[in-house]
This record gives C-alpha cells, sequence and structure tokens, in this order.
C-alpha cells in the first residue's frame, strides 16, 4: 500500500483549509421554510412580494380594462356576450394553450431535419510520462526495476469542428410522435371552442337570472303594497268597530313580513349582480346597464326530433372531439412504443481544423494544424433494457383502452344530457301557460277577497291567504319565463350549437 508523501499531505490540508472558508448557500439554511408546523409564518421577502402583487408588477395582463363600456348604454344580451368573449381571461387562455399545442407540432416535425451544431474548443495541458530505468539479470529474460524519471510535456490545441447527426430512419417513430402533436393540437383548438361555448352558456345564464332577481324584487314590491293595503284597510275597519286588534296587528306583521323579504330580494339582486359582472370577465366597478328581458311569452319550440339532436349533439360535441382525438393520439402513442423494437440509422459527419503543439521537459514546441473530418452511418439495435421498452408498450396500450372507454361513456354522457335538456325545455314551455293563469286566478281572487274584507264580508285570514297566493304566483311566473331561457339555452349547449363557428368564420390569409 503507498503512504502519502509530504506533497500530498500539504495538497490535502490546503484543499481542507479552502472548503472551510467556503460560505454556506443561504438556500440551505434552516430558515427556508416554516419553523414549526403549529403557528403561521412569515417568510423572508413576503411584503416585497406583496407590495408587488399589489402593485401587478408580476407581469400579469389587464386587457379586460382595455373593453370600452358606455355607462349610459343599455346592453342586451348578444353584445353582453361580445363583451365576455373579449375580456374573460378564460378564453385568452384556451388561447394560449393552442398556441403552445400548435408550437408542439413544429417541434415534433423538427425530429424530421438534420441536427447541425458549430463548436470550438482551446486549451492547454501539463502531463507527465514516467520512464523507468531497467536492468536485465542474472537470467537472458528477467527484467528489473532499477528507478527511472518522469518526460513532462506542456501541450496547446486548438480546434473548430461543425458536427452534424440526421436520423434516417426510424419505423416511423417521428411520424407517431407528429401525429401525437396534431391530435394535441386539436384538442387545444376544440377545448377552445368549448371555452366559448361555456361562457357564452354562463352569460346567458347569469343574464337570464339577474332579470329573474329584478322580477323578484318587483314582485316585493307588489307585495309590500298589497300589505300596506290590507293593514290599512284593517285599521279602517278597528276604526269603525269591525275588525279586532289581533287582525290589525297580524296585518302590520305581514306588512314588516313583506318589507323583509323585499330587503332579502334587493340583497339577492346585488349577489346576482356580482356574479353577471364577474361572468362577463369586467372589473365589479364597471357601470353597466343591462336590457330587460321582454314578458312575452315563449312560443318557440325545437323543431328537431330528440333523435336529430342526439345525432347532431355527437358530431359537434367540442368535448366528444378532443375524446375522440384523444383516441387518436394514444394509438399514435401505441405506435411509437412499438417502434422501439426495431433499429435506428443515423448519418453522423463532422468537418472542422484542429492544431496541435507539445513541449517535451522544456523543449520548443513541435505540432502542426490540418482539416479533419468523419463520416459514417450509425446503426443502434437495442437488444436488453430491463423490459422498459415492454412496459412502455403496456403504459400505452392501457392509456389507449382507457381513452376508449373515455370516449365511449362520453357518448353515452352526452345523451343523458341532451335528452335532459329537452325534456326540461318542454317542460318549461308547458309550465308557463299554467303559471300565467294561476297568475290571474291569484290576482282576482285577492282583488275580491280584500273587497269582501272592506265591505266586512270578509275575513282576515281570507284576505291574507290570498295575498300571499298572489306573490307567490307571481314570483312562479318569473321562475318559469327564466327556466325557458335558460332551459333553451342549455339545450342548444348540450347540442353543441351554442356559439358554435361556422367553415366561413375561418378568416383565409
Amino acid at each position: 500500500m503507498r503512504t502519502a508523501t509530504p506533497r500530498m499531505l500539504q495538497l490535502l490540508l490546503c484543499l481542507v483549509s479552502v472548503a472551510s472558508v467556503v460560505p454556506v448557500s443561504p438556500v440551505l439554511g434552516g430558515d427556508s421554510v416554516p419553523p414549526s408546523a403549529d403557528k403561521p409564518w412569515y417568510p423572508p421577502q413576503l411584503q416585497e412580494y406583496e407590495e408587488k402583487v399589489a402593485h401587478r408588477e408580476a407581469g400579469e395582463r389587464t386587457s379586460s380594462t382595455t373593453i370600452a363600456i358606455d355607462p349610459e348604454k343599455v346592453y342586451d344580451l348578444p353584445e353582453l356576450i361580445d363583451i365576455a368573449e373579449r375580456a374573460n381571461p378564460e378564453t385568452r387562455i384556451a388561447w394560449e394553450s393552442a398556441r403552445q399545442a400548435a408550437a408542439a407540432v413544429g417541434l415534433s416535425q423538427s425530429a424530421y431535419f438534420p441536427y447541425l451544431v458549430a463548436s470550438a474548443a482551446a486549451g492547454f495541458e501539463h502531463a507527465f510520462i514516467p520512464f523507468p530505468t531497467l536492468k536485465q539479470g542474472p537470467g537472458p529474460t528477467e527484467v528489473s526495476v532499477t528507478g527511472g524519471g518522469t518526460l513532462a510535456t506542456d501541450a496547446w490545441g486548438e480546434r473548430a469542428v461543425v458536427s452534424l447527426k440526421w436520423l434516417l430512419f426510424d419505423f416511423g417513430e417521428r411520424k407517431a410522435v407528429t401525429t401525437m402533436a396534431k391530435e394535441g393540437l386539436m384538442m387545444a383548438n376544440v377545448t377552445f371552442n368549448a371555452v366559448h361555448q361555456q361562457i357564452v352558456f354562463t352569460v346567458t345564464q347569469r343574464f337570464y337570472e339577474l332579470n329573474t332577481a329584478r322580477q323578484k324584487v318587483a314582485v316585493a314590491e307588489s307585495s309590500v303594497r298589497a300589505a300596506d293595503t290590507v293593514a290599512q284597510a284593517a285599521r279602517a275597519r278597528l276604526d269603525n268597530g269591525l275588525a279586532t286588534k289581533p287582525e290589525v296587528l297580524q296585518a302590520e306583521q305581514q306588512s314588516a313580513q313583506a318589507a323583509f323579504e323585499l330587503e332579502a330580494a334587493r340583497g339577492a339582486l346585488s349577489d346576482v349582480q356580482v356574479a353577471f359582472v364577474d361572468s362577463l370577465g369586467i372589473l365589479p366597478s364597471t357601470k353597466l346597464h343591462v336590457a330587460d328581458v321582454s314578458e312575452e311569452p315563449f312560443s318557440e319550440s325545437s323543431a328537431d326530433s330528440m333523435d336529430e339532436l342526439v345525432e347532431r349533439a355527437l358530431s359537434r360535441r367540442p368535448d366528444l372531439v378532443a375524446k375522440f382525438a384523444n383516441v387518436r393520439a394514444k394509438q399514435a402513442g401505441v405506435r411509437k412504443a412499438r417502434t422501439a423494437y426495431y433499429p435506428r440509422i443515423a448519418l453522423d459527419a463532422h468537418a472542422g481544423w484542429a492544431e496541435l503543439d507539445v513541449s517535451a521537459n522544456d523543449s520548443p514546441y513541435f505540432g502542426g494544424n490540418d482539416p479533419v473530418y468523419h463520416v459514417g452511418v450509425a446503426i443502434e439495435f437495442p437488444i436488453f433494457d430491463g423490459f422498459a421498452r415492454r412496459k412502455k408498450l403496456l403504459i400505452a396500450q392501457s392509456e389507449l383502452r382507457a381513452a376508449e372507454d373515455a370516449l365511449a361513456h362520453s357518448r353515452d354522457s352526452i345523451i343523458r344530457e341532451v335528452w335532459k335538456a329537452r325534456t326540461d325545455f318542454e317542460t318549461a314551455l308547458r309550465k308557463q301557460e299554467s303559471a300565467a293563469k294561476l297568475v290571474g286566478a291569484a290576482e282576482s281572487a285577492f282583488a275580491a277577497s280584500l273587497d269582501a274584507y272592506k265591505h266586512g264580508l270578509g275575513t282576515y285570514v281570507d284576505v291574507a291567504n290570498a295575498q300571499r297566493n298572489v306573490t307567490a304566483s307571481r314570483s312562479v311566473i318569473v321562475d318559469t319565463r327564466s327556466a325557458i331561457h335558460t332551459s333553451a339555452a342549455a339545450l342548444a349547449l348540450s347540442v353543441g350549437d351554442l356559439g358554435r363557428p361556422t367553415p366561413q368564420s375561418i378568416r383565409r390569409k
């Protein structure tokens, strides 16, 4: 065993002393995580981050503020949908995802081109070679080492090379990767359309919810007026000796209850307004006037049969198209996994210039320079990889079966959604006539009960019940009208017709 020489010991001590003065990186310190789990923690530089977030210095985009909103204009539903599609950040997120998928297609196609790289290097090397002193004897074939020395060399070298690598044949691996990228692009594109459709539906739903909340405030206001009228009639009867004090107190209680329900309706309207503005993607402080919905009966019905709606949904729904594209991508993934069992053939070449100068034992440098080049064809054939290829193929096949099952399940779900949306729409249409009759009957009954009560021919219980029935029936017809419009939008969304682009809408460049 070799023993350490004094020079080796000196070198070791030098390395230890250098290591002892190297500062420890703050990243390795104990202050990078909370010190305990039982209380909150203030990380370093938290205040700096909070200030930058407050002043929007993190690079976030605020394009929603560039949407011009006229505070004096009354916007109808199509105009509101246009604002949402331009201002809602979800559309821009989906757009960027589609652009990333398009770039991924170009990235996959780059594998068909040769890889060309230029490199240059220069360096100095000091080395030595030991030369032993040999002694022959005592026999003619016996040689022993009696001493020796070293030959020190210094070398300077420069090299500049252009290298080329080109995959010539891979049994379809690049094609499979490109197919996967193209199917990913299709998924991103139809997902972009799905985001627009969902935004159109959400704005439509919030629009009718807003109008419903407005109308319920109006219903609550009419209920307050009716309760005040009943209370005045009760007090008049009390003054004429035709009513009792409990009747008047009950009427005043009913009036107070109606006022409370009015404030609750106004609070619900405020919440709906916030949700509506949020669906548009604009600032909550934006002043916006929204048009009222016509109270005319909704007579339009779907002329298509259920089978026609289902057939259209199974060919137009963007989520179903995305799942179909995913199946095709997984099929390409299986083909890619199978190409690992075949060889790869590539062209390898380089050409350049090199210079090497050497000095031995402080002699003058000697050497030269000359062009260098190489060309060859390499064949790579995997023989054994620990069954990695087999496992990758099994995973790809399993992912394909899962994608096929997801596609089948999505088809079944879409059929159920179309059936439910169509049924809800037709049910809402049938309910509107009954709701209108209910309002008319309730209002007539209340008017008759109030008139009879004023003339001493009816009881307070009758007029109070009639008043509650009027309020309830008016709320029913408001909900029915809202359900008709919302279910119509839901039916269009389930079929894939809501905000569907047409081939003519594609801009030609």
